[in-house]
């Protein structure tokens, strides 16, 4: 059974539907990649897959024994967490909350999850460092450390490479298919579908005209054809 299913599902905000007709399925070690123009729904879909947003209609089915704590999350970053005052130790662990239930400490075995999750990162030297002080591939970093620490199977990421210089943006890409290469299910947001393409599986189209298949499918459908073309007349 796949990971996520999703059916009809429509999303919107109050009786304003911004994307509808939406049915695909995630397996497990897919690379899903999500595109489509600024507001045609990419961040209310994530919302929605993650149970933060309800949809208007439609159902999104966990299966696998997939439990809604057990996704890992990396959202858009806004200005003011970039500033945030906390180390780069306590910023990681604080991933390991749902681990915690009503207990308010972490135990040995999630700072070790921490420590774990930091070594795969490369930030194991930056633990004791204030986040605020760190470059924005840094802080990347930290927080995809931290959407580790809730899940063994499946991270969502929102624009994770979104801000970023150009080094650490093919840095991160990188980290991110390692990780799907290990065997973490990955959900991506992303605007720039040349990269999509390099490295997802899978392509997610949502707006006016929508599109689920392999990313051998998209390069031959009309609206792949079609993205292709009109990125080539931007360059």
């Amino acid at each position: 059974m796949a990971l996520i299913t999703v059916k009809d599902l429509a999303l919107g905000y109050e009786s304003r539907t911004i994307a509808e007709n939406l049915n695909f399925k995630v397996e497990a070690g897919d690379y899903l990649c999500i595109v489509g123009e600024n507001g045609s729904g990419k961040t209310t879909l994530m919302k929605t897959l993650l149970e933060l947003k309800a949809p208007m209609s439609g159902e999104v089915i966990r299966g696998e024994g997939l439990k809604a704590n057990e996704v890992g999350y990396l959202p858009q970053q806004t200005v003011v967490q970039r500033d945030f005052p906390a180390s780069v130790q306590e910023i990681v662990l604080s991933g390991c909350q749902s681990r915690c239930g009503l207990r308010p400490f972490y135990n040995k075995e999630e700072k070790e999850i921490a420590q774990k999750n930091m070594e795969r990162m490369g930030i194991s030297d930056l633990a004791g460092r204030c986040y605020r002080e760190l470059s924005g591939g840094q802080q990347q970093r930290v927080l995809l450390a931290r959407a580790l620490c809730a899940t063994r199977k499946i991270l969502l990421l929102d624009e994770p490479v979104s801000g970023l210089d150009p080094n650490a943006t093919i840095g991160m890409y990188r980290l991110i298919k390692e990780l799907n290469e290990e065997g973490i299910t990955i959900i991506m947001i992303s605007h720039d579908v040349s990269a999509a393409l390099r490295y997802a599986s899978h392509i997610l189209h949502v707006g006016n005209d929508l599109f689920f298949g392999t990313k051998e499918q998209f390069l031959k459908s009309e609206i792949g054809k079609s993205i292709l073309i009109t990125e080539d007349n931007d360059k």
